[in-house]
């Protein structure tokens, strides 16, 4: 089970991420580039400063769009690939004034995108050889969920729920507050059913509990759960637990393992057999990759 990025999604929040970096960045217009003769054309490169996985083209390419319409992009390396240190990532023509108007919202986003897709890289490598998916979170920088949850998949993981509208995640705050295990899992069902005439996503909604202790995972398992993720447990509670839900007589659920996770642990947690496994620095702790963009007149 897995939350789906359509195109109109994806789109959308193309449109929206650059309208809102175009307004922060340029509003009113640029001063700056006033300095530049208003017909004046130009040639800029921009070059990768450090090994990364690149992402973003779709918002750089718009941001240019956008800033600047008489731009032409050859872009050298393909979204998804990997780039070596001082390499040319895209060369772009056109006005200099608008080059130079779009620079800095362009770079911006690719260079939090590259970075997000990145990390995520580093992760999912370190687990390919096993079964299991690394999962991102709603753990993502205000205004760019989209955009950074794209570039999960862009490096080889796997998207959560995009927001609370989309799928049903009872964490512990839920059970206490809720009357505990069984009855928040029968209240799961009837909740997505009610919200499905006024809400598109509640319908395919997924439904998944959160346990801290083996005894929680028998007794969501016997209420009927499907999808159970394995809060900060350790290495033989995880190891117990796979064997308890390979043993359900009602059929094996989804596990997801979270907490503590590291590049350094992750392999250790996917060898114990999990489906997946979640964890909220691949977009919270993200480091931007190192762009430069550099222009001459032509």
């Amino acid at each position: 089970m897995q939350a789906e990025l359509t195109e109109q999604r994806l789109s959308a929040a193309i449109t929206n991420d650059v309208r809102a970096a175009l307004i922060e960045d340029v509003g009113a217009g640029d001063l700056t580039a006033q300095l530049v003769p208003i017909y004046a054309m130009a040639k800029a490169t921009v070059i990768s400063r450090e090994v990364a996985v690149l992402c973003g083209q779709p918002w750089f390419n718009h941001v240019f769009a956008q800033a600047a319409p008489s731009a032409v992009l050859e872009w050298h390396v393909a979204e998804g690939a990997l780039m070596s240190e001082n390499q040319t990532i895209v060369t772009i023509t056109g006005n200099a004034r608008e080059l130079l108007t779009a620079e800095r919202a362009a770079l911006n986003l690719l260079q939090l995108l590259s970075g997000t897709a990145t990390t995520v890289r580093r992760f999912a490598d370190a687990i390919a050889h096993t079964a299991t998916k690394m999962v991102d979170s709603r753990k993502t920088i205000p205004g760019l969920r989209v955009a950074q949850k794209y570039a999960v998949t862009v490096g080889g993981g796997v998207n959560h729920r995009f927001a609370l509208y989309d799928g049903i995640l009872i964490k512990e705050n839920h059970i206490a507050t809720a009357g505990g295990i069984d009855a928040v899992l029968a209240q799961a069902q009837a909740i997505k059913d009610a919200a499905a005439p006024t809400n598109p996503y509640a319908a395919a909604a997924f439904v998944m509990i959160e346990v801290e202790t083996i005894t929680q995972l028998k007794t969501a398992l016997a209420a009927g759960a499907t999808m159970i993720l394995l809060d900060n447990m350790n290495h033989a509670q995880i190891s117990e637990a796979v064997q308890i839900n390979q043993q359900h007589h009602a059929g094996a659920a989804i596990l997801e393992a979270s907490g503590n996770v590291t590049l350094e642990n992750v392999a250790s947690y996917a060898q114990l057999g999990v489906d997946r496994i979640s964890s909220g620095s691949l977009t919270k702790h993200v480091r931007a990759i190192d762009f430069s963009m550099r222009m001459s007149k032509i």
